[in-house]
C-alpha cells in the first residue's frame, strides 16, 4: 500500500472490500476504453460524445455486476445504478471515492465524454429536439393515433389538442394519402385555433407479415331487432332496401343494405311489407317505413338469414303487388378453427386459404391452409423454428417448408380451440427475414408526407442498413430535417439494438418506439417486462428519447373506462419521454386522464435505478 496517503477511516474488512473494487472497477474502465478504441470507425461524427457513452455502458452491462453493487452500497456508495446517460463520470466518481476512503491519492484522469449534470440535460435537448418541448405541468409527451374520421372532423383535432396532445400520429397502415393531408390541414387549424404546439408523426407500415384471403363459403346477409331483458323487441333492426342495379348510399346509422331486383320497389308505398325467404325456411316479413328516391328505409322485428338469390315478394295487405331476388350479397369467410394438434399449410398470397377437408370416411383430403403476405418467408423459415399467429394467440412450430409451402403444427391454443382469420399478424421470432425494412408503399409515401411532417417511423427495425436506408432516401427527397423513430418491434431488432443506436446517432433527431405488441410475441411474453426495460436503459444511455407504444389505456379509448392494470401500464410511461395512445370512441377523455396521470407521477419518479446483471445484448458489438 506505497501509494496511501493518508489514514483510511474504514476497518482492516472493509479497507480490504475497497482496495478489491478499486481493482474491479478500473478494470471495467479500462475495458470501456478498450471497446471505444475498437469501435472507432463505428462511431459517428455527430452526437459522438452520445455513441461513446453508449459504448462506455454497454461494456460496462457485459459484466454482472450485482456483487459489486453490494459491496458498494455497504461502504455507502453509489452503486452505479444511475450511471446510463453518463457512464465514465459515474465510474470516475466512485472510484475517487474508493481511493478516498482507501486512504489513496485519487488518479488524474482525462473526463469521460458525458458529465453527471450533463447526460439528462442531453436526453432533454435531444428529446425536445425531435419531440417538442415539455408541456406544462409534465414531463412526458402524449402521442395520439389519429381515427379515419379525423379527416372529417376538424373539432376533434381542436379537443385533443385541448385535451393534452403532443404529437398527432398518422398510421399509413390504414386510411389514404388524401385523409392523411386533411388530416394536417385540420391539425394546422386547430393550432392557430388553440395556440397550442403539436408535432406531426407519419408511422410507415414496413413489411408487415400478415395472414391473406380466406375462400369465400357463399354469400349471405344476417340481421336482428334489439331485444330487451325479457325478449320483447326494443328496437326494430333498420334495413336500407335499394336497387341492385343502381344502388343508392344508406343514410347514416344505417348498416344493413339489401340489394333486390329494381322493379320491386317501382310501386312501394309505406306501410307496404316486404316477404323474404329465410335460409332456414320459412318466411320473415319487413315493413317499408319511408322511401328515398329509388330505395326505402324498413323495419324488422325478426332475426333474418338470407342467400344470395333468395325470394323475396312485395305485399300490400294481402295483395301481392310484385316478385324479385335478393342480391348481391355480402361474402362469407369463415375463419379457421384451430386446435392444438392441427396441422397448418402456410401457403403464397395467390393462393386462397380454406379449412381441412375430409373424405365421406372422414380422412383427410387437404389439411386447412391460409395464405402469408410475404414470399420471403418461405426461403428463411427451417423445420423446428416457431411460428405465431395474432399477436400470440395461436402458436405453432414449423415441421417442413418450401418454396411454396410452409407445414406447421399447432402447439399452442386454448382449450376450446381458436379462430384465424385474414390479416392478422404472423410472427417468425427465431426465422432470419432478409427484407427491407422500407417496402415501394412506404417510399411512395414518404414522398407524400416528407414534406408536411416532422418525423417519420420506421417500423420492423432489424439492423443499422435499414436506418442508413431511410436515411439515403430522406436525402433524395431533399427531407434530411426530418426526424426519425426506430420502431423496435422484433427479435432482430433487440439483438442489433447498440449498433442500430450507433447508426441512428448519425442522423438526429432520433427516438425509439418499444412497440410492445409485437415485441412480445416475438421474444415472449415472459421476457416483455425485461426486454422494455433493457431498451430504455440503452436508450438513456445513447441520450435517446424513448416512446412507450401499445394497448396503453386500451380499455378507456375503446369503452371509456380503464382497468387498474392499464392505470398502472400508464403510469410507468413516466420513464419514457412520450407516451403513445392509439384510437377510440374516448380518446380525447383518454388524453385528458393520461396526462393526469403523468402529472401526478411526475412528481415520483426520475428514470429508473436497476441492479446491474450481465446483459446479453451488450454483446452484440
Amino acid at each position: 500500500m506505497a501509494d496511501i496517503c493518508v489514514k483510511s477511516p474504514l476497518s482492516p474488512a472493509r479497507l480490504r472490500d475497497a482496495e478489491a473494487l478499486i481493482e474491479n472497477l478500473e478494470s471495467l474502465r479500462r475495458r470501456a476504453l478498450q471497446l471505444e478504441a475498437e469501435l472507432t470507425g463505428d462511431l459517428p461524427a455527430t452526437r459522438r460524445a452520445s455513441a461513446r457513452n453508449l459504448v462506455h455502458y454497454l461494456a460496462l452491462r457485459q459484466a454482472d455486476l450485482r456483487h459489486v453493487q453490494r459491496r458498494l452500497a455497504l461502504l455507502g456508495l453509489s452503486r452505479l445504478a444511475r450511471s446510463e446517460a453518463h457512464t465514465l463520470a459515474s465510474l470516475d466518481a466512485v472510484l475517487a471515492a474508493l481511493h478516498a476512503l482507501a486512504g489513496r491519492q485519487p488518479r488524474r484522469r482525462k473526463a469521460g465524454p458525458v458529465s453527471i449534470g450533463a447526460g439528462g440535460r442531453l436526453l432533454d435537448r435531444h428529446a425536445r429536439e425531435l419531440l417538442g418541448d415539455k408541456p406544462g405541468g409534465r414531463d412526458v409527451r402524449i402521442m395520439v393515433t389519429l381515427p379515419s374520421v379525423a379527416a372529417s372532423q376538424p373539432e376533434l383535432l381542436r379537443d385533443l389538442l385541448l385535451a393534452g396532445m403532443d404529437v398527432m400520429r398518422i398510421n399509413c397502415a390504414h386510411d389514404e394519402a388524401d385523409d392523411w393531408l386533411a388530416m394536417i390541414d385540420n391539425l394546422r387549424a386547430a393550432q392557430r385555433a388553440t395556440g397550442r404546439p403539436c408535432r406531426i408523426y407519419a408511422d410507415l407500415a414496413g413489411p408487415k407479415l400478415r395472414t391473406g384471403a380466406l375462400r369465400p363459403l357463399g354469400r349471405k346477409l344476417e340481421f336482428k331487432p334489439e331485444r330487451d331483458l325479457w325478449g320483447r323487441v326494443a328496437r326494430p333492426a333498420r334495413i336500407w332496401i335499394t336497387p341492385r342495379d343502381n344502388p343508392e348510399p344508406a343514410p347514416e346509422g344505417v348498416a344493413v343494405v339489401l340489394p333486390v331486383t329494381g322493379a320491386l320497389l317501382a310501386e312501394a308505398r309505406p306501410g307496404d311489407s316486404l316477404a323474404l325467404e329465410d335460409s332456414r325456411g320459412g318466411q320473415r316479413d319487413l315493413t317499408l317505413a319511408e322511401g328515398r328516391g329509388r330505395s326505402w328505409l324498413a323495419l324488422a322485428q325478426h332475426h333474418v338469414y338470407l342467400r344470395d338469390g333468395a325470394a323475396c315478394v312485395l305485399y300490400r295487405d294481402v295483395v301481392q303487388l310484385a316478385k324479385g331476388v335478393v342480391g348481391p350479397l355480402p361474402e362469407v369467410v369463415a375463419p379457421l378453427q384451430l386446435r392444438m394438434g392441427d396441422r397448418l399449410l402456410l401457403t403464397p398470397e395467390d393462393q386462397p386459404g380454406g379449412p381441412a377437408r375430409h373424405d365421406d370416411a372422414g380422412d383427410l383430403l387437404e389439411h386447412a391452409s391460409i395464405p402469408c403476405t410475404l414470399d420471403a418467408v418461405f426461403h428463411a423459415a427451417r423445420p423446428g423454428q416457431p411460428i405465431w399467429f395474432d399477436d400470440g394467440r395461436i402458436g405453432g412450430v414449423i415441421l417442413s417448408a418450401g418454396p411454396r409451402r410452409i407445414l406447421l403444427e399447432i402447439t399452442q391454443a386454448p382449450p376450446q380451440g381458436a379462430r384465424l382469420r385474414p390479416e392478422k399478424g404472423i410472427n417468425l421470432p427465431e426465422t432470419e427475414l432478409d427484407v427491407p425494412a422500407l417496402t415501394a408503399k412506404d417510399l411512395a409515401d414518404l414522398a407524400v408526407l416528407a414534406p408536411h411532417v416532422d418525423m417519420v417511423g420506421l417500423s420492423f427495425v432489424r439492423r443499422p442498413q435499414d436506418v442508413l436506408d431511410l436515411h439515403r432516401h430522406l436525402a433524395e427527397l431533399g427531407a434530411e430535417r426530418l426526424g426519425t423513430v426506430l420502431k423496435i418491434e422484433t427479435r432482430q431488432g433487440f439483438d442489433n439494438l447498440p449498433r442500430i443506436l450507433l447508426a441512428s446517432l448519425a442522423h438526429p433527431p432520433v427516438g425509439v418506439m418499444v412497440a410492445r405488441g409485437d415485441l412480445a410475441v416475438e421474444i415472449g411474453f415472459e421476457r416483455l417486462a425485461e426486454v422494455q426495460e433493457e431498451i430504455l436503459w440503452l436508450c438513456e444511455a445513447a441520450h435517446v428519447p424513448v416512446i412507450w407504444a401499445t394497448q396503453v389505456l386500451e380499455s378507456m379509448a375503446k369503452r371509456g373506462l380503464p382497468s387498474r392494470a392499464e392505470v398502472s401500464d400508464a403510469a410507468f410511461g413516466v420513464r419514457a419521454e412520450c407516451v403513445m395512445l392509439n384510437k377510440g370512441p374516448y380518446i380525447i377523455e383518454t388524453t385528458r386522464f393520461l396526462g393526469g396521470v403523468l402529472a401526478r407521477m411526475a412528481g415520483h419518479h426520475a428514470k429508473r435505478r436497476p441492479v446491474m446483471r450481465r446483459l446479453a445484448v451488450s454483446g452484440g458489438l
